[in-house]
């Protein structure tokens, strides 16, 4: 624990845990922000005793966020929204959220900061999300010019909520979507290269670089619910679904979406970021600039699809 001390905002999320478990291997005490810390317990038998510290805060009082990085060295920024529910809103923890971790970092004098974005942020953009990241994204640099942005494409890993859906889906309907015609192209990223990728930058110091953060292969979003299809071993229908019907459900899964306790299986806001493919532009800096070598779908896939199969991990898959 001898590089000091690092604030992770988000640090209880998908992404998060595996962020915390690279940070603690490579030495660092770890702050983690939380809502609720009483329900992060979990989280501190990831490092040694001492090294994991919760503690409380709340992205929109700014209060908070000043006190969660006091005495940090370095501030990584993990919060991010799939869809809206409540007071939790896009613009709430996308851009002013962001804003004001920029803004404490800025007021302590802390240059050594991560913020992650996505692929396909984009100020122009007709999606929500896209827009705030990006929004995010300017403010932050403003605020602290020698911040990192790291833009995954899609994540894949264990509790990830691409693979693990669509896998429950399988269990039970007879057919799965295949929204726009399954046409849309992504470059799924293992989470623990993801993490290992915000580790490494942060061990050597931020520098005011943008990475795209994607995987070694790129596929269709069909050729992605082939491949899940084949680990569960369940063949089913990939029934093609034109946008104006994919927006109609997008519709019909923010209503049900307001319930407590329901999160949408589709938002007319994801149907408009699944018309853009979500892949590395060209010529930007990813992986290969950090020295990382990057798991693939195939490798990673069958260490938590097991429970997915007919008769679980015991299912064997036919030749």
């Amino acid at each position: 624990m001898k590089k000091g001390l690092v604030t992770v905002f988000g640090g209880s999320g998908f992404i998060g845990k595996h962020v915390v478990r690279a940070l603690v291997k490579d030495g660092w005490r770890v702050r983690i922000p939380m809502r609720r810390p009483h329900t992060g317990q979990d989280l501190k038998v990831i490092g040694n005793v001492g090294q994991i510290q919760l503690v409380q805060a709340n992205l929109r009082f700014k209060t908070s966020v000043e006190r969660a990085v006091e005495g940090s060295d370095a501030v990584i920024n993990l919060v991010a929204l799939l869809f809206e529910k409540g007071r939790q809103s896009f613009n709430a923890l996308h851009v002013n959220g962001a804003t004001h971790i920029a803004e404490a970092c800025a007021l302590r004098g802390i240059t050594n900061f991560v913020q992650v974005s996505a692929i396909g942020a984009n100020a122009d953009s007709e999606s929500d999300y896209a827009r705030t990241k990006a929004e995010a994204e300017a403010i932050v640099q403003s605020l602290v010019p020698s911040v990192d942005i790291m833009r995954p494409s899609i994540v894949f890993g264990p509790e990830d909520a691409f693979f693990n859906r669509f896998a429950q889906m399988a269990q039970m309907a007879p057919a799965l979507p295949l929204i726009g015609g399954g046409t849309t192209k992504f470059q799924p990223v293992y989470v623990g290269d993801v993490a290992e990728a915000i580790s490494k930058v942060i061990g050597r110091g931020t520098n005011g670089e943008t990475y795209e953060l994607g995987g070694p292969h790129i596929y269709s979003f069909k050729e992605m619910m082939q491949i899940m299809l084949d680990e569960i071993g369940r063949k089913r229908f990939l029934v093609p679904l034109p946008w104006m019907i994919a927006n109609g459900m997008g519709f019909m899964g923010e209503l049900t979406g307001v319930l407590p306790f329901i999160d949408p299986f589709l938002t007319r806001d994801q149907v408009i970021n699944l018309k853009s493919d979500n892949i590395v532009s060209d010529n930007a800096k990813g992986f290969e600039t950090l020295g990382i070598t990057l798991e693939t779908v195939e490798s990673v896939l069958p260490t938590y699809m097991g429970k997915y199969r007919k008769y679980g991990q015991f299912h064997e898959k036919k030749a």
